[in-house]
């Protein structure tokens, strides 16, 4: 016994029907779609990967404080005292 409790011939018999009722051409055609179907999924989520990952390094390079220089302390300094 095969898979499930079928055996070699039912299999084969249910692939001569199969390839009976769609033909060779078609079942090319539906198999290149899905893999096409299949490729465009894998980009997908590789893009989507790639994405979180430029998101998660872009928030850390901006959580870092930002250093004061002695300029802006001024210009600080001189906005205050104008008010």
């Amino acid at each position: 016994m095969g898979v499930g409790g079928i055996g070699i011939w039912q299999l084969l018999i249910i692939l001569l029907i199969v390839v009976m009722l769609f033909g060779t051409k078609k079942l090319r055609n539906i198999g290149g779609d899905l893999g096409g179907a299949l490729k465009g999924f894998k980009n997908a989520m590789k893009d989507d990967n790639t994405e979180k990952e430029e998101e998660e390094s872009a928030d850390e390079s901006s959580s870092e404080p930002a250093v004061e220089s002695e300029e802006t302390a001024e210009v600080a300094e001189s906005k205050e005292k104008a008010e």
